[in-house]
């Protein structure tokens, strides 16, 4: 059972995709580059058990790779990305639990008030060497709350060690965090607001996850779980807070009270946030900090693909994209992928079993027209039903041979963009084009290409002589036999409206 970070780490010891670093490592950019040539090799979840300066231990890579990410999730290892995000997908559409109020939770083993309160403490990463400073939150989740409705937000916002009881907070315009610090404002209030570092994995997971306004998060993970996730009350700001948290930062924002903030090396692998170029952020006001005993942070390089960040967008948008899609009732759908080569979220492929005219252009519309796919994407690649969206030999393959520029491609001039795209210029950065590539064969063509299939007979019969060919191990074909023979006749069914 995980149901904290230390249980995820424990797991992750257990199957061997954990390595921990004894030799002393600087927090000041030797860690971050560390992590990321790790991950660039697609290395193991990395402890670093000795920074400079520092007894707290340090976690980064925790889910570079679809298996510590199935691991977190508590699914089979062997499950692909796209197929993680459907279990995601079936378990959240299932029905959402609450959470549990907790009496005693472990993070107030230790709590910190006064001239107590100070983010140096932690071992916060200097990442990169044009960053602004140190950001004591990048695998972190901001709690906040409505102030009419009650409706609790787990928000992720990178955080800036802007002094010793501050932190800055990159809270992008439109986000549900945006949203509550101007019902606050409205209301001549400050907001409470805490930070959390270290946590269950799956409630960071979430909190970067598309989910629909006055939906808690808390619901989600407890969906996600299959139990409800404990929480607790805070006698500070009223908050439901993560009772099995490592660290939590506690108390409010001021939405009069900006500040300069960053440049900050972003998941787009480009910087942003120079101070003189974007508009001055809200900040975190610390009047408490929460710990547990011998408490261990949490951090993520971000910086170019793929690191956690890009893995995280890419598994809850793809779930959330699919849930999307089956509410819009869009008939056909097989699988839908958005790569974490793509930052997670600027290019969508799905794939579909096309029934009539029109169908994949459907398909390619509804995504753009989505909760999760309105924000963000400038690119929709869709594909029969024979090639996997997650298979990208295939895709490519689709593109060269059932794509035609003129007749399969479609421009969107407006759309919704995020001021994060290093794509657009700096100044004009809220509407962003899109292109829909239609890789299928058309549905009406009454002569289509025939298409190379092998044999199915000699397949098995290749299958069970697999040894005696000189190959080690067991026959792959069984993994691939549907691929490449003759697919079975659909079964009818209705088009809509029929």
């Amino acid at each position: 059972m995980i149901r904290d970070l230390r249980d995820f780490i424990a797991a992750c010891r257990e199957r061997g995709v954990l390595h921990e670093v004894k030799t002393e490592v600087d927090w000041n950019l030797e860690l971050c580059h560390v992590s990321k040539v790790n991950e660039e090799q697609k290395g193991p979840a990395l402890l670093y058990s000795n920074v400079k300066g520092y007894r707290i231990p340090v976690l980064t890579s925790a889910f570079t790779t679809p298996q510590r990410l199935a691991i977190c999730l508590e699914q089979d290892p062997a499950l692909s990305m796209s197929q993680l995000s459907k279990r995601w997908m079936e378990l959240t559409t299932r029905q959402l639990i609450k959470p549990r109020l907790f009496e005693q939770p472990p993070v107030m083993e230790n709590v910190l008030t006064g001239s107590r309160v100070d983010l140096n403490m932690f071992p916060a990463p200097w990442f990169y060497p044009e960053d602004g400073g140190r950001f004591i939150g990048t695998a972190v989740y901001l709690v906040t709350k409505d102030p009419e409705t009650g409706w609790t937000n787990l928000g992720t916002y990178r955080m800036q060690i802007l002094g010793k009881d501050l932190a800055g907070c990159q809270i992008i315009k439109g986000k549900h965090g945006d949203m509550m610090l101007k019902q606050h404002e409205a209301r001549g209030e400050v907001m409470p607001a805490a930070a959390v570092i270290g946590c269950d994995p799956v409630l960071f997971l979430a909190s970067s996850t598309l989910v629909s306004a006055q939906t808690d998060e808390y619901d989600v993970c407890g969906a996600l779980r299959q139990a409800p996730v404990p929480v607790f009350e805070s006698d500070l700001t009223g908050l439901k807070l993560p009772a099995t948290a490592e660290i939590i930062l506690e108390g409010y924002i001021d939405p009069k009270d900006l500040h300069p903030e960053g440049p900050f090396g972003e998941y787009t692998g480009y910087y942003s946030g120079n101070a003189d170029e974007e508009w001055p952020k809200p900040a975190l006001r610390v009047q408490r900090i929460l710990h547990r005993n011998n408490p261990i942070f949490w951090a993520t390089t971000v910086g170019k693909p793929i690191n956690d960040i890009h893995m995280i967008q890419s598994l809850n948008r793809t779930a959330t994209l699919w849930s999307d899609l089956q509410t819009m009732r869009v008939p056909g759908i097989q699988s839908v992928y958005i790569p974490p080569e793509a930052c997670g979220r600027y290019w969508v492929i799905v794939s579909v079993r096309q029934m009539y005219p029109g169908h994949s252009n459907h398909v390619a519309n509804a995504v753009i027209a989505s909760t999760t796919g309105h924000y963000g994407v400038k690119g929709v690649i869709v594909v029969d039903h024979d090639v996997a969206a997650d298979d990208w030999d295939r895709v490519m393959w689709a593109l060269a041979t059932r794509f035609d520029p003129k007749r399969s491609a479609q421009i969107i001039d407006r759309g919704r963009s995020t001021p994060l795209d290093p794509g657009l210029p700096i100044e004009a950065r809220e509407i962003t084009s899109r292109i829909l590539l239609d890789a299928c064969t058309p549905f009406e063509w009454k002569k289509k290409p025939r298409e190379i299939f092998m044999d199915r007979t000699v397949l098995q019969k290749v299958s069970e002589r697999w040894n005696e060919y000189g190959f080690a191990g067991s026959s792959p074909v069984a993994q691939m036999i549907d691929r490449l023979t003759r697919p079975a006749a659909p079964s009818t069914q209705k088009k809509p409206g029929t």
